[in-house]
């Protein structure tokens, strides 16, 4: 390959060492032309190289930057709506007021007056729901309109959710009887879930999707000489650290300013303002309509999978519980139903694809595998959104909102995100110190963990100096002596699990997935939030005095066994990574005297034609 030293540039944006490699991409393939002193460059790396070279990750284009705006306002519109839902629902209608708002220093505002059980049980209803849609969603995205149309319908939805929580929110509603702004509000939980459902789980696989390399390559630095790898993990790490960072700019916007809203105007600002930033991403998403690489539906992939999964369980269920484990991990699971291993005669008409794709749907099904134990993780992140909301009610305000302190979470995200990604990470990559994601996610169980141990000792000493004992949250209670930001511990540990645990679940849901299937495995990753919604209900007894030390207690032996048991199931996964992310992509729709071929055009899946493919123009 010639010498192409021009095609290799160096851009200050990234911090590994104070660079990025940005690399020139060829029409016809991924290639990376660089090529100095007669090194082999533009390959994949050997076994060695694998264990010594550093890792880099590839330029980011401008394309993705769009996308991760549209995420800013969606979240903007969905956390500044669900920050007042608590004081909405639990707190009673301000006397005098009639739009909710309450001024006073150390007063909340509020609307229904329904209570605290209530509160939690509705915010968890609707954590569940935001979160069960996604496997909809995404199933009509994969199998029907694709990622960026569905994304289309599901904003458009979305918007008339919100719209419907405006009118819950105007004076004449919630100064007449409390059943109409109630009903109005389920209705509008329930109308945005369906937009929620169709958005989040094609959002997260459309802004990696952008990215040009999709295999590890070999190549030089043209200032330096050092040899390295452009490692695709390592650049969708980098993608989705600031994409969330993206979120967090929108959610700590959109809850602080809409908190006050609430407060010091009314609830109807506080959902009109959501609404208008969400107005945005339509016209933001038209724009980069022939910009962005758009992946085509390709009909019922999903049924086929659980096809090929009801095969290969075929024989290896028995009585004995023993033999029944034996056979479903004696290593032959898929390999039995590769369409190399089965004769024509037996073969069915529906498996129109090469063994590569059932490698990579074994992959998929290990990552669903892998997300099991998430909901025990979710449940401690759960707690922000209305526990420790009551929690600082009861606690001296100081003219802060109750529900302000929330936004240390984001705050703290925006602050840690940069700071992991461009010194901690590349450091740990320097020592060659491997940092897997199944070793981030471990590490984020137990740092959830911590966070409800630091809310169970706020919670004491809130019982221990509460004039009303152990019903320190009843009306008519004085506030507790101590400060609102005591809280800010919690906060701070869950934005540190977050980014170990939440972030780690977004790569590991791009890189394992079949790239046909990529917005379902997402869905289910985003589903482990629904379940632990369903726990929070069985848990909803504790949520309300005199338990609520042993509702943080709970939650945080839940997270410690849930940190425990993910690392002993999956620690062996460590030593898999590279060969899981480096599988020859499958063909999927081949003819049927060509899907036996194992080999057959490993580096693409056979798509029908694409919807549009360019590169970033902007």
């Amino acid at each position: 390959m010639p010498v192409d030293t021009e095609n290799a540039t160096i851009v200050g944006a990234a911090k590994d060492e104070g660079r990025e490699i940005a690399l020139t991409k060829d029409a016809s393939a991924p290639d990376y032309k660089v090529s100095l002193d007669g090194h082999d460059d533009n390959r994949a790396p050997t076994e060695e190289e694998l264990h010594t070279l550093r890792r880099v990750p590839e330029k980011i284009p401008w394309n993705i930057y769009t996308i991760a705006f549209i995420e800013l306002c969606e979240r903007f519109s969905y956390y500044g709506t669900t920050a007042v839902f608590t004081n909405f629902i639990q707190q009673p209608l301000p006397p005098g007021s009639r739009t909710g708002s309450n001024p006073g220093a150390e007063d909340k505002p509020g609307v229904l007056g329904l209570g605290q059980r209530t509160s939690t049980s509705l915010t968890t209803f609707n954590q569940f729901w935001q979160y069960t849609m996604p496997l909809f969603g995404a199933y009509i995205a994969d199998s029907y309109l694709g990622r960026y149309r569905t994304i289309g319908w599901a904003l458009v939805i979305d918007i008339l959710g919100h719209i419907i929580l405006i009118m819950s929110a105007i004076p004449p509603v919630i100064t007449g009887d409390k059943n109409g702004p109630l009903a109005a509000l389920v209705i509008g939980i329930i109308v945005m879930g369906f937009g929620t459902g169709g958005f989040k789980p094609n959002v997260n696989p459309l802004i990696v999707e952008q990215l040009n390399l999709e295999k590890m390559t070999v190549i030089t630095l043209p200032k330096t000489g050092e040899r390295v790898i452009v490692d695709p993990a390592v650049t969708a790490q980098r993608v989705y650290h600031y994409f969330y960072m993206f979120i967090n700019i929108g959610a700590l916007v959109g809850q602080i300013g809409m908190v006050y809203c609430a407060k010091f105007v009314g609830f109807w600002l506080a959902f009109l303002l959501p609404t208008i930033m969400l107005c945005l991403c339509p016209a933001v998403l038209l724009y980069g309509r022939k910009r962005y690489r758009r992946v085509p539906p390709q009909g019922s992939v999903l049924g086929k999978t659980f096809k090929l999964f009801h095969m290969a369980n075929k024989g290896r269920w028995h009585l004995n519980p023993v033999k029944t484990y034996r056979h479903m991990h004696d290593g032959t699971f898929w390999e039995s139903v590769k369409p190399s291993k089965i004769e024509a005669s037996r073969k069915p008409a529906w498996m129109d694809f090469n063994d590569a794709w059932v490698d990579e749907v074994a992959r998929g099904f290990n990552a669903c595998a892998v997300f099991l134990w998430y909901p025990l993780f979710w449940i401690c992140y759960n707690q922000i959104n209305n526990n420790l909301i009551s929690q600082a009610a009861t606690m001296r305000l100081q003219g802060v909102p109750n529900d302000v302190l929330t936004n240390l979470n984001p705050f703290a995200l925006i602050i840690m995100i940069p700071l992991l990604d461009t010194l901690v990470y590349p450091t740990l990559r320097k020592l060659r110190i491997n940092f897997t994601p199944i070793r981030r996610i471990t590490a984020g169980y137990f740092a959830g963990a911590s966070a409800m141990v630091w809310a169970c000792v706020i919670q004491y000493y809130i019982y221990q100096r509460s004039e009303c004992g152990y019903y320190a949250s009843d009306e008519g209670c004085a506030t507790i002596n101590i400060s609102v930001w005591a809280q800010s511990g919690s906060y701070i540990l869950i934005a540190f699990s977050e980014i170990l645990a939440s972030i780690t679940s977004l790569e590991y849901a791009h890189s394992k997935a079949p790239a046909n299937m990529r917005s379902m495995v997402q869905a289910v990753a985003l589903f482990m939030n629904a379940i632990s919604s369903a726990i929070g209900f069985a848990l909803v007894y504790l949520a309300s005095d005199p338990y609520l030390i042993w509702n943080y207690g709970v939650v945080a032996v839940l997270a410690v066994i849930g940190g425990i048991a993910f690392w002993l199931q999956f620690r062996h996964l460590d030593q898999e990574e590279d060969h899981l992310n480096m599988l020859p992509k499958g063909q999927f729709g081949v003819k049927p005297e060509d899907n036996n071929v194992p080999g057959a055009d490993p580096g693409a899946v056979s798509y029908p034609k694409e919807e549009k493919v360019e590169s970033s123009k902007a």
